[in-house]
């Protein structure tokens, strides 16, 4: 059940980045230089040690190529609570320790974010 809802949130946010008015809203905010090159250094460390490529992280993480490119380019821009879930997960880090885009800036409630805990 657990995997079922978790393919709904990543079925949510790829929707949502598909031509949404929220999407031009959701890249606005971004991280610092800091945590973007660090998040970034260990996304391609990771794929490095792991010898894959960026198309195989991305299909291992359900998450697009560009998504995948985008964040190992360190380009600032916050990732969605579930891309960031995602990341944490992948490298071992604590659950938090990557800001977010409020999901107020994706044009819909937390809730929505929630769908994994769902049982």
């Amino acid at each position: 059940m657990r995997f079922f809802a978790l393919y709904l949130t990543l079925l949510w946010d790829w929707r949502a980045d598909q031509g949404s008015p929220a999407r031009a809203r959701r890249h606005t905010a971004v991280i610092s230089g800091e945590d973007s090159t660090r998040l970034a250094r260990a996304l391609i460390e990771f794929r490095e040690a792991e010898g894959i490529s960026e198309r195989e992280l991305a299909r291992r993480t359900w998450l697009s190529e560009a998504t995948i490119r985008t964040f190992e380019r360190g380009r600032g821009d916050l990732p969605t609570p579930t891309v960031a879930r995602t990341f944490e997960e992948l490298l071992g880090w604590a659950p938090g320790s990557i800001k977010t885009a409020p999901s107020e800036a994706m044009g819909r409630d937390a809730s929505a974010d929630s769908a994994v805990d769902l049982e």
